[in-house]
């Protein structure tokens, strides 16, 4: 894997989350493509200077999504490609980004203000879906 991945111990999002996100970005973007290999929970904590824990956790999450595969053999590998995002969703996602950079947030008080949305719904209040 050459992608490079972050994280940052100060942030108020998890490293778990940190990874998890950084690495489905990847995904969705193509910078990882299906069958690219990730480094092994033991290397990407080493690297990173965090507990191999976090990176379990961070991978069992991706697998959950259906984004990667753990195999004994193969280690953790990302699965089939999914079906991209809609074009409108991928227009709203940009626009917010801007929206987001111009009202000086940063990367992590950007994806919060995500977070706390899908969780929890529009202005309503009332949950997604």
């Amino acid at each position: 894997m050459t992608t490079t991945l972050t994280v940052d111990l100060a942030a108020a999002t998890p490293p778990y989350e940190q990874l998890r996100a950084q690495i489905a970005g990847h995904i969705a973007t193509g910078r990882l493509a299906p069958g690219d290999r990730l480094p092994t929970i033991r290397a990407l904590a080493g690297d990173l200077g965090i507990a191999g824990g976090t990176v379990a956790r961070a991978y069992r999450e991706l697998e959950a999504l259906g984004l990667v595969h753990t195999r004994r053999r193969t280690g953790t590998v990302v699965a089939q490609a999914m079906a991209p995002p809609a074009a409108d969703v991928r227009r709203a996602a940009d626009a917010f980004a801007e929206l987001a950079r111009r009202h000086g947030l940063s990367e992590v008080e950007a994806l919060d203000l995500v977070r706390a949305a899908v969780r929890h719904g529009g202005p309503s209040g009332a949950p997604a879906g």
